[in-house]
């Protein structure tokens, strides 16, 4: 059974970093892609970010490359989201997915 939980969310001015954490268990890194995907208020689901460990690659929404990098250690079973330049339009709830299966996500609130 895969298990997703994620860390690290706050509030933040703008401009500033976070880190995101999401902890993983019961699945095989480097088997399937995993990625953060987020939902601000009102909105629906957003893809953010995803790493395929396997083939070495990664890739961002338009709006967040430059600023956001994914990362994943398979020897702490962990994945990642470094958060740099946040903006207002950050906000929103974070959830790292995995093997189609999501965590509970952690709210990130970019506000001066």
């Amino acid at each position: 059974q895969v298990q997703l939980v994620e860390s690290g969310g706050g509030l933040v001015q703008p401009g500033g970093s976070l880190r995101l954490s999401c902890t993983v268990s019961g699945f095989t890194f480097g088997r399937w892609p995993m990625s953060w995907v987020r939902q601000a208020p009102g909105k629906g689901l957003e893809w953010v970010s995803s790493i395929n460990i396997g083939y070495g690659t990664t890739s961002y929404l338009t709006a967040v490359k430059g600023r956001f990098t994914i990362s994943a250690d398979n020897t702490k079973n962990m994945l990642y989201l470094q958060m740099n330049s946040l903006k207002p339009e950050d906000t929103a709830v974070y959830y790292c997915t995995a093997a189609n299966h999501r965590g509970q996500g952690t709210q990130v609130t970019v506000s001066s």
